[in-house]
């Protein structure tokens, strides 16, 4: 059976053609460029998604379980409620909702998007390793499709799950999984190749840097450097002062991790949670507060969100504690 035709038996589909199931996850693996739109919202009303936006969460949750009752086996419907549970932070709550929404699912298509949004539920809830057996499922229904290209992009989304949690070896091996399972796919163009090395030695930076490595996660870091030198994917030349400030901050050198965080993309939460932190690091609490509570109103529900509201949320809780005592 040709590769397409598998692709039309299985209902999987190419880069680009569904923007929500093959949404770009070098955003997602790298923290390095704005988040995308949640995964569950794919075929929500405006309205529900709209009050998430506007940061009014009980109000969402009464539009999303309405729907619910009207479409009690809507992928949507179901992920719509699961989403604005994990941003109230009711973890235990949201899950039997993703839950559902894999167990309705009819098409493959449908299937990844509530294994994904599953996984990231788990890394709202700090559980990396939860998530990892969704992960693995949306991977092989890629895979099993030739579809190489998304699986390696599923593989990376575990990545950056356990990465922000500090579960380092398994993002390595993750990442590693998504850089092989990209560079499969045939008549690969070298642009193609170039994202996918790209990815890989920025993966190895931040994980490197983390280990307490610095000099190899520089030489990694220049290794991007030089492959965005090639002039093959322009388009990834904005993420690397993400990258560059992520090096520069766990090596300590918060000074310089500042002035790269601040050439970032500034709407992404977990760019302006590590902004908060490097502030704090450099005794400039105003400002660490200012960027905490702006992480903390994520209202994504993607990778970087899965750490950065969390995290964010309780470090504001604490701030505020401390200065009402």
């Amino acid at each position: 059976m040709s590769r397409n035709a598998n692709r039309r038996k299985t209902g999987l589909l190419q880069p680009g053609q569904n923007r929500f199931i093959c949404f770009r996850l070098i955003p997602i693996a790298l923290g390095l460029i704005p988040v995308s739109p949640s995964l569950a919202f794919q075929e929500q009303s405006l309205n529900g998604a709209q009050l998430v936006n506007r940061g009014q969460l009980e109000e969402a949750l009464v539009v999303f379980r309405r729907d619910l009752e009207l479409l009690p086996n809507s992928v949507a419907a179901n992920n719509g409620v699961g989403v604005v549970l994990d941003l109230l932070g009711r973890y235990a709550e949201a899950r039997p909702y993703f839950s559902q929404a894999i167990k309705v699912a009819s098409k493959p298509s449908e299937k990844v998007v509530a294994l994904r949004a599953m996984a990231i539920a788990r890394g709202f809830a700090g559980d990396c390793r939860g998530g990892e057996k969704y992960e693995i499922e949306a991977y092989d229904l890629y895979l099993n499709a030739s579809d190489f290209y998304n699986a390696g992009e599923v593989a990376d989304e575990m990545g950056r799950l356990c990465l922000d949690r500090g579960d380092l070896n398994r993002a390595y091996d993750w990442y590693e999984k998504g850089h092989h399972t990209g560079l499969q796919q045939p008549d690969l163009p070298r642009s193609r190749s170039d994202l996918w090395n790209f990815r890989w030695a920025s993966a190895r930076a931040r994980i490197a840097v983390r280990h307490g490595k610095t000099g190899d996660a520089r030489k990694m870091l220049a290794e991007a450097k030089t492959i965005l030198g090639k002039g093959r994917i322009p388009d990834q030349a904005e993420y690397l002062p993400s990258l560059a400030g992520y090096v520069d901050f766990y090596a300590g050198d918060y000074a310089e991790a500042l002035a790269d965080l601040n050439r970032a993309n500034g709407d992404d939460p977990f760019i302006r949670c590590l902004l908060a932190q490097t502030y704090e690091k450099l005794g400039d609490r105003d400002r660490a507060f200012e960027y905490y509570q702006k992480a903390a109103g994520a209202t994504a529900h993607s990778v970087p969100a899965s750490f950065a509201r969390p995290f964010a949320k309780m470090k504001v809780q604490q701030i505020s504690a401390r200065r009402a005592g």
